[in-house]
């Protein structure tokens, strides 16, 4: 095993006197080919080149002799600090950081980044990475090749955003451009790069100062969930779709995240999307009233969250719309239920007023490989007055989870 291990972080600026001074003995140099061009590597060291790093990590592992690891900006943010660290090798390191790639990108753009969300872009992850920037107006995308710029941009495409593309950060290539998301699409990025992507106008729900990196989850949104309809405005058609402890449940069963995207078909005045946005999720509330946009969008201002509306019919208007990773149907029955199970979200909620109707909705979910949990709900509204009887509600919560190898 190695002697000693340290890992140097370099932003393009000179190294420090404590980096220089670990280099100078190393008898291995792991980087990438222009951290090993560095005149400060020793000529006599044996050189490593860093494509993976669980595979040099192993090479360090049964060095007999001193080791430096080179990465770019500060390794021990999404760096190479953790795999270096993996109980499997035993490696103890000593970490001689930099300034992050993020936080030079945002030092470039001139902006604050207390306040942002910060991804990492792989082919695995980046549709996750895309609903993250749906979701927030303010996100540093750490991308790779195959999940770049030109990727990010044609996924958020129907989403308006400002990129801010960092190209070679540090080097005398370095490249900063400005543009829409919608023109990142037509260029040729170079690699590494770090995408800002900016812009919304639901607000980021961060305070004026701010106490918390990311997301306050307190700002701009009222303490609770599920709150009563008179929260958000009609569309002019109430339902049983929009009672509060219905919606309750709903989100409780889907369970929306960071990262995911969440279709809300049949959405009305916009409660349950505004909600499942509160969660961090990205919506894409689809209604086929009109005015259920209006409504939508001004209650997603009032919360302080981003959100996409659509309007059109359901099936149909489905058919374009990018993957979903839950659903909760608010409208359209057993047609729009086959539609949504052949998208393959994790989960699907739906409803129905009648037995007969939620047969058929846990038919079609069955047959299209999810399995299925029916529960009656029924809720009584009391006058705290004299504990008299307001309102009556009975509805079917049907829930469908999709199944292990199901098609």
């Amino acid at each position: 095993m190695a002697d000693r291990v340290t890992v140097i972080g370099w932003d393009g600026s000179p190294l420090t006197e404590a980096a220089r001074s670990a280099l100078s003995a190393a008898t291995l140099v792991a980087g990438a080919a222009h951290h090993l061009a560095l005149p400060e590597v020793p000529p006599g060291a044996e050189r490593v080149r860093l494509g993976s790093v669980g595979l040099a990590a192993r090479r360090i592992a049964g060095h007999r002799g001193t080791a430096v690891v080179l990465a770019d900006g500060d390794p021990g943010f999404f760096g190479v600090v953790r795999t270096l660290r993996a109980p499997e090798h035993g490696l103890e390191v000593e970490v001689v950081p930099a300034v992050s790639s993020v936080a030079a990108a945002f030092a470039r753009a001139g902006m604050p980044w207390d306040d942002a969300h910060v991804v990492v872009a792989h082919q695995r992850t980046l549709r996750r990475a895309v609903n993250v920037c749906r979701a927030h107006s303010k996100v540093a995308v750490l991308t790779s090749p195959g999940a770049g710029p030109a990727e990010l941009a044609l996924l958020l495409d129907g989403v308006h955003r400002t990129f801010v593309v960092c190209e070679e950060l540090g080097t005398t290539r370095e490249q900063v451009s400005v543009l829409t998301s919608d023109k990142a699409a037509d260029h040729t990025w170079r690699d590494p790069n770090v995408v800002l992507v900016i812009g919304g106008a639901g607000g980021t729900g961060a305070s004026a100062a701010p106490w918390l990196m990311g997301h306050d989850p307190a700002a701009g949104s009222v303490r609770g969930w599920a709150e009563q309809s008179g929260e958000y405005d009609s569309d002019g058609h109430p339902d049983i779709a929009q009672d509060p402890t219905l919606r309750a449940v709903q989100l409780a069963r889907l369970g929306p995240r960071t990262g995911d995207l969440v279709w809300d078909v049949g959405s009305s005045g916009g409660a349950f999307a505004v909600e499942a946005a509160r969660f961090g999720a990205a919506v894409i509330a689809i209604d086929v009233n009109p005015a259920a946009r209006t409504v939508t969008e001004a209650a997603a201002r009032r919360h302080g969250v981003l959100l996409q509306t659509v309007t059109g019919r359901a099936p149909l208007v489905l058919e374009s719309l990018p993957e979903p990773d839950v659903v909760r149907i608010g409208a359209g029955g057993v047609p729009v239920v086959t539609a949504c199970a052949d998208r393959r979200p994790e989960r699907i909620a739906a409803h129905a007023t009648t037995r007969d109707e939620a047969e058929a909705i846990g038919s079609a979910l069955t047959a299209g490989g999810y399995a299925v949990e029916t529960v009656l709900l029924q809720t009584v509204g009391l006058d705290p007055a004299d504990w008299t009887e307001r309102e009556r509600s009975v509805v079917f919560l049907l829930t469908g989870r999709r199944t292990t190898g199901a098609p």
